[in-house]
């Protein structure tokens, strides 16, 4: 798959591509300048695995639902080159430990638990992929002082409509299925590429992210801070047949209704599926390293 080359227009609003991008003036440090350091946070029951290094502008890598800090290695690697990078597992997902409740409440209280341990020089950037976007807009809302930006890989989109239809409801339950008898089977089960969600409870969360989504303008409307969203442009792949079809459709509608609310958010697509954050950790490490600054932040 390829990238976009050519701005889209959304509302109104040029929606940008990597190629907009500057080019002159960047400098970065090497990966290996601080030493990357780990340790754990305690908290309702569950024992969460952190990681932290790299040097320059703090940020905070919040993983999506299924998803562990061990699979995004590349972007973590990509973005250690000139940010201060902290990294986490949320419960039951890697080498944290299993929970009793999985929801999108009890995964932001992750995110909360760990941020609190941090003794940073500034307010970070946070950025969140799929899952962790819609927790990244949450935890701003709530906290703005401890935000000084947002990046939303693929993530957060204020969806118009339900997702997950009842004619869609067999097939992601079969997806659910699939992926919890994998993570059974495979070579994951022990490592920090493990996710230890029954498939009951990954389709229980995907229901309620759907929920989430169709609520959060409200989050939105309450963050003052630079957002940047870097989103796929067939999130469910690319046919234009059937349910793919209308997924797709929809995951644009919902960038076009956010621009709309919030012009002032940059969007950049790249023209891959909804496993950008592994495919493309380059192109995005790339955006998240021009992104603008906030206001009164100096370079380290």
């Amino acid at each position: 798959m390829t990238m976009e080359t050519d701005g889209v227009e959304v509302a109104g609003v040029r929606r940008r591509t990597i190629a907009d991008l500057p080019t002159a003036g960047r400098t970065r440090t090497e990966e290996g300048d601080r030493p990357t350091r780990h340790f754990t946070v305690r908290h309702d029951g569950v024992t969460v695995p952190v990681s932290r290094g790299g040097r320059g502008r703090p940020l905070v890598l919040c993983p999506g639902l299924n998803t562990t800090q061990a699979d995004l290695h590349e972007l973590t690697g990509l973005l250690r080159r000139d940010h201060d990078v902290v990294t986490f597992d949320f419960r039951g997902h890697g080498l944290a430990s299993p929970a009793e409740r999985y929801s999108f409440d009890a995964f932001l209280s992750d995110i909360v638990a760990v941020l609190a341990e941090l003794d940073l020089p500034s307010a970070p950037v946070l950025v969140g992929y799929s899952l962790g976007a819609d927790l990244a807009v949450h935890y701003a809302a709530e906290r703005p002082d401890t935000v000084a930006q947002l990046v939303l890989i693929d993530g957060a989109n204020p969806l118009p409509e339900p997702f997950i239809t009842e004619a869609d409801m067999a097939e992601f339950r079969a997806m659910a299925d699939q992926l919890a008898t994998r993570q059974e089977t495979e070579p994951a089960k022990g490592t920090a590429h493990q996710v230890l969600l029954s498939a009951q409870d990954i389709h229980d969360v995907n229901l309620e992210i759907d929920v989430v989504r169709s609520e959060i303008l409200d989050q939105y409307r309450k963050i003052d801070h630079p957002v940047c969203m870097i989103m796929s442009t067939s999130i469910a792949g690319d046919s234009t047949e059937g349910r793919a079809a209308r997924h797709n459709g929809l995951w644009r509608a919902g960038i076009e209704r956010l621009v709309r609310e919030r012009p002032h958010v940059s969007t950049f697509s790249l023209d891959t599926d909804h496993g950008l954050a592994f495919t493309h950790a380059p192109e995005i490490a790339e955006i998240i390293r021009n992104a603008p600054h906030p206001a009164g932040w100096t370079t380290c």
